[in-house]
């Protein structure tokens, strides 16, 4: 507990802080915490992959009940039902759908933080094999001592090499970054 009287746990503010403390308390309430995170995981994939489907979400020029009919036809379409469903369906009446990535991620990050599973952002300059991504995997589970879920993020500016943010942690072994150490360097020589 903390000493406010509150669980101790990560910290989720501002209205996505609350819809998804109230989500995640429901769900695990139902036994459906994994339903729920595996629909609001396909709904965030179509937000990335669809920029009608952002400009819906975040632009105030629809109203209320645009914004309701096309998410409702878009869970429908896409097989989102139960509790996932009626979430983003109550975000779109109470006009907070431009809050539903930061939502979604904040009932993630409770969903892994109940599970006791550690987030890494990895970046890399290429796509590596999934080989190779099971042994940074490995490797990061050893640091962390515990289950260890991979953010992968493909920067091509970096070169060669990752950079890998865990917890307050960073680690920066791209080609770039040791570039430019030499360019200082070279720099301070003259």
């Amino acid at each position: 507990m903390a000493q406010n009287g509150s669980e101790a746990g990560p910290l989720v503010a501002g209205v996505a802080g609350r819809y998804a403390s109230a989500l995640f308390e429901l769900a695990r309430d139902e036994r459906q915490l994994d339903a729920v995170a595996e629909s609001l995981n396909r709904f965030d994939g179509m937000l990335k992959e669809s920029a009608d489907l952002r400009r819906l979400v975040r632009s105030p020029v629809f109203s209320a009940e645009e914004q309701e009919a096309a998410i409702g036809a878009i869970l429908e379409r896409s097989g989102i039902t139960g509790l996932a469903a009626n979430f983003i369906r109550l975000s779109a009446a109470n006009r907070r759908l431009f809050a539903l990535p930061g939502m979604i991620a904040a009932f993630r990050a409770l969903v892994q933080e109940s599970k006791g599973i550690v987030r890494a952002e990895v970046r890399v300059a290429e796509r590596p094999s999934d080989a190779l991504i099971e042994e940074i995997k490995a490797s990061l589970k050893d640091i962390a001592r515990a289950d260890v879920d991979i953010d992968l993020v493909v920067d091509p500016s970096l070169i060669g090499g990752l950079i890998v943010k865990m917890g307050s942690r960073m680690v920066d072994a791209s080609l770039k970054t040791k570039l430019n150490g030499i360019r200082l360097a070279m720099r301070a020589a003259r």
